[in-house]
């Protein structure tokens, strides 16, 4: 059977193979990672705990501080790449870099989508018919051929 590839390596940069259909579902899910990224710590927004995972989950008090000097940092991070997605979304050759930023942009959205699902280390008990578990199972596909191609 004959797989169509999304991602492959081309000398120093990276060719994406992306129908204008999975272009629009990016463009769509990136604003709202976005969203969710720039919610303010201690906010008990739930659907961003994977992405900004606990430190010290043994120390409150460590933990806390912790946040206090890395969050901004870190949202900084996750921001610069959802920009740098965005602004590569309708290019067919990214950079090393630009890749890196796709790839995690991409595992962010898994991250919050797989809270949402509640996904385990023990995999998923999914729904054939929920859209959700199919979303969740493309980006972790498409992540998967650039971590692949990134390595080749």
């Amino acid at each position: 059977m004959f797989r169509r590839w999304r991602v492959k390596r081309a000398g120093s940069s990276f060719r994406l193979n992306l129908p204008d259909e999975e272009r629009s579902l990016l463009r769509d899910l990136l604003p709202q990672l976005r969203e969710l990224i720039a919610t303010p710590p201690g906010d008990g927004d739930e659907r961003i705990r994977r992405v900004f995972p606990t430190a010290y989950p043994d120390d409150a008090e460590l933990d806390a501080e912790y946040q206090r000097f890395m969050r901004e940092e870190l949202v900084a991070s996750h921001t610069a790449a959802i920009e740098r997605v965005e602004a590569s979304l309708d290019r067919n050759e990214l950079s090393e870099g630009e890749l890196l930023s796709w790839m995690q942009s991409l595992n962010s959205v898994r991250l919050v989508l797989g809270t949402l699902l509640d996904v385990s280390e023990d995999g998923i008990d999914a729904d054939a018919d929920d859209p959700g578990y199919a979303l969740y199972g493309y980006l972790s596909a498409l992540l998967e051929e650039m971590v692949h191609a990134i390595g080749t």
